[in-house]
């Protein structure tokens, strides 16, 4: 980038860190509900929770962080929820 002024050059720099952090942190959040889909589907209830206890924490992670809304990080987690509850509830 050519930038006319050097504060608009280390802010561009600075955006960018941000960037490619905020999307280590959602990339992550999106690989630990795939693997907890995954076990859901697998129907291994033990390895299920584990899971979800994971993807809360790294959802609620990004939520406080700012990466996520809070909106968005509670209606993650709520789906996710009814998903557990629906496939294990009849189990137990």
């Amino acid at each position: 980038m050519a930038a006319k002024q050097s504060s608009a050059e280390k802010r561009h720099k600075q955006s960018e860190v941000r960037r490619l952090r905020n999307k280590t942190a959602k990339s992550s959040a999106r690989t630990s509900a795939k693997k907890f889909v995954e076990a859901v589907h697998a129907k291994d209830s033990a390895l299920a929770a584990e899971k979800l206890k994971a993807l809360c924490k790294e959802l609620d992670t990004a939520g406080s962080k700012g990466i996520l809304s809070k909106n968005a990080v509670s209606r993650k987690k709520s789906r996710m929820m009814k998903l557990y509850n629906a496939s294990f509830a009849a189990a137990k």
